[in-house]
């Protein structure tokens, strides 16, 4: 088991903040804190086009982004379709931990889940909320199940 030692100053004489990471190694973990860390200053925000417009998107209100085709499609509560120039693993990083792949062309939003259902060949069948359906692919099923905790 690794110790972690954290420690944090705050003083109103550091106008920006300055982290100092020591470490033997750089591992994975300490590879997305970091890119964590740098995301702190970036304003994110998401857009998508539809009928020639384009429309500012509320994290909270997608409940899946899958590849179609050639496009990059987002689905909201709202029944809209948007499609999205950043490819799919940015997006994975940008949405946060209300968001998983469930496979190679898909990303759905935990709390939009209706249902699961296991199939015979090892992937497992999601509805969403408005009936929409995805599968989990073999690849992602031990990574989903054990982030719901089943």
């Amino acid at each position: 088991m690794i110790i972690l030692k954290i420690e944090i100053k705050i003083d109103t004489e550091y106008e920006e903040p300055h982290i100092t990471i020591c470490t033997a190694k750089l591992t994975p973990t300490i590879q997305a804190a970091i890119s964590l860390l740098q995301q702190e200053n970036e304003e994110q925000i998401l857009t998508g086009i539809a009928n020639n417009k384009t429309y500012i998107i509320d994290p909270n209100s997608i409940i899946v982004i899958r590849t179609e085709g050639r496009e990059l499609a987002l689905y909201d509560e709202d029944d809209h379709r948007l499609i999205l120039s950043k490819p799919l693993y940015e997006l994975e990083q940008l949405l946060g931990n209300n968001f998983i792949r469930i496979s190679k062309s898909a990303i759905i939003n935990l709390s939009k889940i209706k249902n699961i259902e296991a199939s015979f060949n090892g992937t497992m069948e999601i509805e969403l909320v408005l009936g929409i359906k995805e599968v989990i692919s073999r690849n992602y099923r031990k990574q989903f199940k054990k982030r719901l905790g089943v």
